[in-house]
């Protein structure tokens, strides 16, 4: 009887951990991995961090609608999203970036490293509904103005003029209501809304906000100096 009843209690603790770990992963907090070098030199291949999935509102099972936000996104900061647009078109993008720079792209550029499944992104907010983005000769303006705090970087010299490839020059674009934009910190590597438009509020997942892993595959060791690093 006394076995029995470890059995039950045993098995009642695991049931009820299982059950606890797939709330805080639903509603509280997600691990994530950074896969490509479209964040550098703010987020680095290899980094594994934590995303708080409350801060922008709850997600009701079953739907796309949030509840009980405590903030909105606002410029600045670094969230994941699920890729708003046709997820063919992601693949197809990927597919074609590469065989035109398979003699040329870098190991784990964002070119390389586009998520076979097109689903999670991480990106940082440049601007909310009602701002108007524009992008010059790489330069971007938000309302007519250099964008405040920029912290993007720029990695290949050569400007692509304004046509059908929206990297270096693009816009003018409002950002319509309930949506963000999004942009990589690495100007020059990053597929986001330049390509695709802006991101819905429901279908951002959360704020990235610590590192608590990083691996560098290239040396075979943990990069210490990245743990706990707050995310900015």
């Amino acid at each position: 009887m006394q076995k029995k009843k470890v059995i039950r209690e045993t098995i009642e603790a695991i049931v009820i951990a299982l059950i606890l770990a797939l709330i805080i992963r639903s509603f509280v907090i997600q691990a994530f991995k950074i896969p490509s070098s479209s964040m550098e030199p703010t987020l680095l291949i290899g980094d594994h961090l934590l995303v708080n999935k409350f801060i922008y509102g709850v997600s009701l099972p079953f739907t796309e609608h949030k509840v009980f936000p405590l903030k909105k996104p606002k410029s600045g900061d670094v969230f994941v999203f699920e890729f708003p647009g046709n997820p063919e078109y992601c693949k197809s993008f990927s597919s074609t970036i590469r065989k035109r720079f398979q003699n040329t792209v870098e190991k784990g550029s964002a070119w390389q490293l586009i998520t076979d499944d097109c689903k999670d992104f991480i990106k940082r907010v440049v601007a909310v509904e009602g701002d108007t983005v524009e992008v010059v000769d790489k330069n971007v303006y938000v309302n007519g103005k250099p964008l405040e705090n920029n912290r993007g970087v720029n990695v290949d010299p050569y400007v692509y003029p304004r046509g059908p490839e929206p990297r270096d020059n693009f816009g003018p674009y409002t950002v319509p209501k309930d949506s963000v934009f999004a942009m990589g910190d690495n100007r020059d590597r990053s597929f986001d809304s330049r390509y695709w438009g802006s991101v819905n509020l429901n279908e951002i997942k959360g704020k990235a906000f610590i590192i608590y892993w990083s691996w560098d595959s290239d040396e075979h060791w943990v990069r210490w100096r990245r743990f706990a690093n707050i995310i900015r």
